[in-house]
C-alpha cells in the first residue's frame, strides 16, 4: 500500500492540504512563541525589569518545552499524530491569549504562562514534521521537511509587524489577545490532516490505513490493495530509543542550535534599541527584514537537503551562522553610513540560522525507526530545547543578571554574548558530520538499517527500493 505513494510523479490537492496545515501550525506556532520578543521592549522599561528577571520571563518557554517536546512526542507514538497536532496547537495559543490578563508588574505571571505556551509549541514541532513526512514519497521528503519549517520566520515576522505598527494601537495586552489566533488552526487540521497511515498500520488498523491512503492520493479505497497477509508489529517501548546512541548524540547536538537561535531573537529587538538608540517600534520593524533574511535561507535549504543531502547542507549551515554571529559581536558598533554593522550581521545570520531549521528539523525526524519517529524526534528536540533556556540565561549571566535593561547600560557584554552563541552553531554544524546520510532513503529502508542488530549496521549498503531509489551507503 505503501508503495503507492512512492511511485508518486507529483504531489496531489489533499497532500498539499495536509503541508499547508503543518505550515500554519509551525508558522503560528512561531509567532506565539516569538511575541514575547516584541512585547519586552515595550515593558521592560516601565516595569525596571533586571536582565536576570527578563531573562526568567524568556527562558521559562524553554523550561516547558523540554517536557512538551518528550510528553506530545511519545504521545504522538502512542495515541496517533492527528490528535497531537489538535492538541499541542490548543496548548500554547490558550496561554498567550491568557497573557493579555497579566497584573502590571506581573513577570512571575508572564513566567508561568510562557512555560505553557513552550510545552505546547516544542510539542507541535515534534508531531507535524513526522506526519507530514509520513505521507510524501522519499525523494521528496528533505523538500517538503524543509518547506514545512520555511514559513516558521513568517510567525516571527507577524510578531514584529504587529510590535512596529499594531502595537500602538492595541498596547501590548492586544498583542498577546491576537496570540489565541492559533487556535482556528484546529479547525483547519480536523478538516484537512487525515491520521498517517503509516501509524495507523503499526497499530493494525488497516482498512483504516488504506482509506487515509486512498484520501491522500485522491483514489478509490478499492483500489488501494490490503496485502493478503499483515505482518504483526509489536509495540516498541519508550526506552528503545536508548539503543540508538548515534542518532541521540547526533540528534541532540543539532537541535542544540536552538541555543543560538533562541538567544539572539528573544534579545535582539532589545539590543536593537540599545546599539541604535531606537525605539521598541523602529527596532520591531527592522526584525521584519531580519524574518526575510530567514524565510529565504529556509528556502534555500528546503531544496539543498535533497539536492546536496543533510549531512553537507548542516554542515555549511551551521558553521555560516556562527561567522556571522561572531561577526556582530566583534562589530557591534560599527555603522556602514547610517546602516548598524551589528543589524547587517544578524540579517546574514538569520539566513543561515533559520536555514539550519529547515535542514535539522525534518533530519532528527528521518534517524529513527518507524516505532518511534516521533518520540524520537520529541527526545532530541526536547534537549534541543535546553537551547531555550540556555540561550537567554547565558546571556544574563554574560551581562550581569542584577543590571537594569535600559539604555544607560553597558554594551561590553555583546561581543562575548554573540560568541557564546555562536559556539553552539558551529557545534551543530559539526555533529552534522557524524551523522547517517538519509537522502534518498525511504522510511522503511532507513527503519530497516537502524533496527539491524548491529550497530554498525547504521552504515551499511541498502538496496533500491521498488519504485528504483538509489539510496547508496549510510555515511
Amino acid at each position: 500500500m505503501l508503495d503507492l505513494i512512492e511511485r508518486q510523479t507529483r504531489l496531489t490537492l489533499n497532500q498539499w492540504k495536509i503541508i499547508v496545515a503543518a505550515i500554519l501550525g509551525d508558522m503560528l506556532d512561531f509567532f506565539d512563541f516569538y511575541l514575547i520578543g516584541y512585547v519586552l521592549a515595550f515593558i521592560v522599561g516601565p516595569w525596571q525589569l533586571t536582565f536576570g528577571q527578563s531573562a526568567m520571563v524568556l527562558m521559562s518557554a524553554g523550561l516547558g518545552a523540554v517536557p512538551g517536546a518528550f510528553f506530545w512526542g511519545w504521545m504522538a507514538d502512542r495515541v496517533g499524530r492527528r490528535r497531537v497536532f489538535i492538541l499541542t496547537a490548543l496548548n500554547f495559543s490558550i496561554p498567550t491569549g491568557l497573557m493579555a490578563l497579566t497584573p502590571e508588574h506581573g513577570w512571575v505571571y508572564l513566567t508561568f504562562c510562557r512555560f505553557l505556551v513552550g510545552f505546547g509549541v516544542s510539542g507541535l514541532f515534534a508531531v507535524d514534521l513526522p506526519l507530514v513526512q509520513e505521507f510524501v514519497p522519499t525523494y521528496k521528503r528533505g523538500w517538503v521537511g524543509g518547506l514545512v519549517t520555511a514559513c516558521l520566520p513568517l510567525g516571527n515576522i507577524g510578531g514584529a509587524f504587529l510590535g512596529a505598527y499594531l502595537a500602538p494601537a492595541l498596547g501590548w495586552r492586544g498583542l498577546f489577545a491576537m496570540g489565541l489566533l492559533p487556535a482556528l488552526i484546529t479547525l483547519l487540521i480536523r478538516a484537512w490532516v487525515p491520521e498517517s497511515p503509516r501509524w495507523l498500520i503499526r497499530k493494525g488498523r488497516i482498512e483504516e490505513a488504506r482509506r487515509s491512503i486512498a484520501w491522500a492520493l485522491q483514489m478509490n479505497p478499492q483500489d488501494v490493495i490490503v496485502p493478503a497477509t499483515i505482518e504483526d508489529v509489536p509495540h516498541t517501548p519508550w526506552r528503545e530509543l536508548f539503543k540508538y546512541p548515534r542518532s541521540i548524540v547526533v540528534g541532540c547536538l543539532t537541535s542544540l542550535s536552538q541555543t543560538g537561535g533562541i538567544g539572539l531573537l528573544m534579545w535582539a529587538t532589545t539590543l536593537l534599541v540599545l546599539i541604535i538608540k531606537i525605539t521598541p517600534a523602529e527596532a520591531a520593524g527592522l526584525m521584519i527584514w531580519v524574518g526575510v533574511a530567514g524565510f529565504a535561507g529556509r528556502l534555500v535549504c528546503s531544496y539543498a537537503n535533497d539536492a546536496f543531502g543533510r549531512r553537507p547542507a548542516g554542515f555549511i549551515v551551521g558553521m555560516g551562522a556562527a561567522f556571522f554571529l561572531a561577526l556582530a559581536g566583534f562589530y557591534y558598533d560599527a555603522f556602514i553610513g547610517s546602516v548598524s554593522v551589528f543589524w547587517l550581521c544578524v540579517m546574514a545570520h538569520r539566513f543561515f540560522g533559520d536555514g539550519s531549521y529547515a535542514t535539522t528539523g525534518p533530519y532528527t525526524a528521518e534517524i529513527w525507526p518507524a516505532g518511534l519517529r516521533a518520540s524520537g524526534m520529541g527526545f532530541t528536540y526536547g534537549v534541543g530545547n535546553l537551547g531555550k533556556v540556555i540561550g537567554p540565561l547565558g546571556l544574563a549571566l554574560i551581562c550581569g543578571q542584577s543590571n537594569f535593561i535600559s539604555p544607560k547600560a553597558s554594551l561590553e557584554f555583546v561581543m562575548p554574548a554573540m560568541l557564546f552563541l555562536a559556539f553552539w552553531y558551529a557545534l551543530s554544524g559539526t555533529a552534522f558530520l557524524f551523522g547517517i546520510e538519509t537522502k534518498g532513503r525511504s522510511i522503511e529502508e532507513i527503519d530497516r538499517a537502524l533496527t539491524a542488530s548491529s550497530p554498525a549496521a547504521e552504515t551499511a549498503h541498502v538496496p533500491a527500493t521498488a519504485a528504483g531509489t538509489a539510496t547508496g551507503t549510510a555515511t
